[in-house]
């Protein structure tokens, strides 16, 4: 085990086998959530689409405080967890293309960089641990709050400058994730930041 790595509480422990924990649960409620998040879009309910996707972001923040609060923390949750994120990421710009595509287009360049580097820090992960990275470091923790602002402003206002400065939090996020990769010498979870190696 990795020395700067806090060893599991004896209760995290108790639960590191379950699967349905309450923040596991909530973390599988987003997941669905997710495609109900696409299906308002399909139907051009920008109001219900913006609160859900509120609603949603607010569930992955109390499901990782409910996991530290309760001693629930596993590497299952922590994979869960990074799963029901990107599929509700991928919700969010899906439904954005759909609601908004002229500004997509337009704004391409910015949207390509941050998948980009998702997809990199995500194939380094694959390559060099056999699954994806689960982090959860601060930078993605700030970066949430940015794209939960881009997406709002995006659907409500069309403004694109929260959108382009979400891109950028997301890229430097994403490369710190891949740095974390390429020093860690095995799979972790709750990587708070490179300070942290």
């Amino acid at each position: 085990m990795d020395k700067h790595r806090q060893a599991p509480e004896p209760r995290d422990e108790a639960y590191r086998h379950w699967i349905f924990t309450l923040p596991n649960v909530i973390c599988m409620v987003r997941l669905l959530g997710s495609l109900c998040l696409l299906a308002l879009a399909v139907f051009g309910f920008r109001y219900a689409f913006v609160g859900l996707f509120v609603a949603l972001t607010l569930s992955d923040w109390i499901d990782g405080r409910l996991a530290r609060w309760l001693h629930q923390r596993s590497d299952f949750g922590a994979r869960l967890d990074s799963f029901a994120d990107a599929s509700m990421y991928t919700a969010l710009l899906l439904g954005i293309v759909i609601l908004s595509r002229d500004i997509v287009i337009a704004e391409f360049p910015w949207l390509a960089m941050a998948l980009s580097s998702y997809l990199l820090t995500t194939l380094a992960g694959l390559i060099k641990y056999h699954r994806v990275p689960s982090y959860h470091t601060w930078a993605a923790k700030k970066s949430q709050g940015l794209v939960l602002l881009a997406g709002i402003t995006l659907i409500f206002w069309q403004s694109v400058w929260p959108l382009r400065l979400a891109a950028v939090a997301v890229t430097l996020t994403n490369l710190e994730a891949t740095l974390l990769t390429v020093l860690l010498p095995t799979w972790q979870a709750d990587v708070s930041s490179l300070r942290h190696v």
